[in-house]
């Protein structure tokens, strides 16, 4: 079985401070076998961690079969979408577009984190139910490492399991210290085993509420900053 973070953010994210380096240090620490790196709405964090990767391959740094896979957690009406395999940004906006920007671009998805609360909206399930079946993503994060309740993570299995979808799992990593704290189990290679819906997370949560602190305060630091750039 393959283990990978399917939800890392970079420091390209305005939430997070991870450095590339470092996320890739921590990801072989922590027994990964690749990692997806989903900023918001850009894939600009995702290269440039591919790139670095292929350096570390080339100095025995990095296992010669760490993949890192170029992602991007977009904006929608509906919820946010974890898409793998961008080959170009993908803008945020209606649901159903983005979907079919995934399909044109022969990339993946997974609905991030659909009943995880701290004041995001949670996804209407019964939207999901009633779209065509073509407009469906091919998985659901079941285990998000920053989710406070678990009740929202079965939640998400639930819906999942309804659904007929994959299920994946990640870290939400936005320091690094969480990359590897939730993951996604499958064999052979990623995109089929999302297509096959097959594959399944699994996961431990550190301390999701004090990492969602550190975030908020992290994100004001960054406003306070640069009111003070512009003047």
């Amino acid at each position: 079985m393959r283990k990978y973070d399917l939800h890392v953010h970079t420091c390209h994210s305005r939430c997070s401070v991870n450095k590339p380096a470092k996320i890739l240090k921590r990801a072989m620490k922590a027994g990964l076998n690749g990692i997806a790196i989903t900023d918001h709405n850009q894939v600009g964090g995702a290269i440039e961690t591919v790139k670095l990767a292929r350096k570390f391959i080339e100095k025995g740094l990095l296992a010669s079969d760490f993949e890192v896979v170029i992602g991007e957690e977009v904006m929608t009406d509906q919820c946010e979408v974890l898409v793998y395999y961008v080959k170009e940004k993908i803008k945020p906006g209606r649901y159903e577009d983005v979907i079919h920007e995934v399909r044109r671009q022969g990339a993946v998805c997974s609905i991030a984190h659909p009943f995880s609360g701290g004041g995001r909206a949670h996804v209407n399930p019964k939207f999901f139910r009633n779209v065509a079946r073509e407009l469906l993503p091919d998985a659901i994060e079941g285990f998000n490492g920053r989710i406070i309740f678990d009740r929202a993570n079965k939640k998400a299995k639930a819906l999942a399991k309804e659904l007929g979808l994959a299920v994946t799992g990640g870290s939400d990593g936005h320091f690094a210290f969480e990359v590897g704290a939730g993951y996604t189990k499958f064999k052979g290679d990623l995109k089929t085993a999302l297509k096959k819906k097959v594959a399944r997370s699994a996961g431990k949560k550190k301390c999701p509420f004090f990492q969602r602190f550190m975030t908020f305060f992290l994100i004001l630091l960054k406003k306070v900053f640069k009111r003070k750039a512009d003047r």
